[in-house]
């Protein structure tokens, strides 16, 4: 019985699929099952930071796997690996944030830090932004600006509160002394790599500190390089309560983090918070090889070099393809085609157009498609892949 018939038959499903079967991958390319070669600019999600099977990342595995892959009583036991990890981390994080636990999701990482943040204030109320979006759990989904999506899940959670992107005015309105925490993405992934303007970012900052609100930045897409920052909150100039991480924190397992000021730290007691794999060693040590070789590469001076040109590049492929592409968006290697349409038909096309064509990209409700490649990518890997694009939306 082939892959996909498995799958389809065992499986559940939940969303659409590409007829794709995935072997193997390295660097930017993957291999299907037939022999085929395709560029991944999709870097599963933005997870795949350093592309496939990155020479360090075995490395460690191989290492940290011959020692142990899960402590005993997990969280209650020291681990070597998770000191590295922490002692890294410190290295790169905003000022002022101390302290950080380790979860398995972005969303578990969002989930925690409202929860906390509602512990640490005494307050429930949260504000959030329209087509944000900060994972697919209960609570996670409840804090999303996608409402349409969220409301079909019973019960939506109550107190919370939604502005649109870069409203002021509407801000001021509904900050007060209840809110526990506003929660924002500095770039919105799935709402189509929309970027927060400064000047918002300040002001939410303002009146947090007005209210005693906590700000809460969720940099799990956009962290670990990708926007040609370290953290796309470090281009705002400010100062997060909280910070949550995942995707390319590990290059490619499932791992994920959030940090807190010591002031929030000192308000988190015993049994507040945990989890079976708190800091698993053996995703700990990838982690901390991937955190090492960001550092030493100096990848995001490269992602903002190499950004600055993708971006010129899809303006002037937009300027060529005027009935199909409508705007460009991006920060870095977080980059994305605004389609004329808003019809997912028009998305799958072309997403579908571009895997004929060798290349693998993101289909992103709202007429956009995605474009996240590898940080560690070349630029004469982009201009094959840019190449392979045009080809695609001349077919269309």
């Amino acid at each position: 019985m082939h892959v996909m018939e498995i799958e389809n038959n065992l499986g559940l499903t939940v969303c659409q699929k590409l007829p794709l079967v995935i072997e193997r991958g390295e660097g930017v390319s993957v291999w299907d099952d037939q022999g085929n070669v395709y560029l991944d600019f999709t870097s599963g999600w933005g997870v795949t930071c350093l592309g496939h099977s990155h020479p360090a990342m075995l490395k460690a595995i191989q290492e940290q796997a011959s020692k142990i892959m899960q402590n005993p009583n997990s969280g209650f036991t020291y681990s070597p690996a998770r000191a590295a990890l922490l002692k890294s981390l410190k290295d790169v994080l905003p000022d002022g944030l101390e302290r950080t636990f380790f979860a398995s999701s972005g969303a578990e990482a969002n989930d925690a830090a409202i929860k906390l943040a509602r512990k640490v204030t005494g307050r429930v109320k949260v504000v959030a932004i329209r087509e944000s979006f900060h994972g697919r759990t209960l609570a996670a989904l409840s804090m999303s600006g996608d409402v349409d999506n969220a409301s079909r899940f019973l019960p939506y959670l109550p107190d919370h509160v939604f502005i649109n992107r870069d409203d002021s005015h509407a801000l001021y309105q509904v900050m007060s002394d209840e809110v526990a925490a506003v929660i924002i993405e500095p770039v919105q992934g799935e709402g189509g790599v929309q970027a927060l303007s400064k000047k918002f970012v300040e002001d939410i900052r303002q009146l947090c500190d007005q209210h005693r609100a906590l700000l809460i930045v969720d940099e799990v897409q956009t962290g670990f390089c990708r926007t040609g920052h370290f953290f796309a909150i470090d281009d705002y100039g400010v100062r997060p309560d909280i910070l949550t991480m995942g995707k390319g924190i590990a290059g490619g397992l499932p791992f994920a983090a959030f940090s807190v000021t010591q002031q929030i730290a000192s308000s988190i007691k015993l049994g507040d918070h945990g989890g079976t794999y708190c800091g698993n060693p053996l995703v700990c040590a990838v982690a901390n090889a991937v955190l090492e070789t960001l550092k030493t590469q100096q990848i995001a001076k490269h992602v903002d070099q190499l950004g600055q040109c993708a971006f010129n590049d899809l303006k002037v492929l937009a300027d060529k393809f005027p009935e199909l592409i409508a705007k460009v968006r991006g920060k870095g290697l977080m980059l994305a085609l605004q389609l004329c349409s808003a019809s997912q038909e028009h998305v799958w096309a072309l997403t579908a157009a571009c895997q004929a064509k060798g290349v693998l990209v993101i289909p992103t409700k709202g007429g956009v498609v995605r474009l996240l490649p590898p940080l560690n990518l070349s630029h004469a890997e982009w201009k094959e892949g840019l190449s392979r694009l045009e080809a695609a939306l001349s077919d269309l």
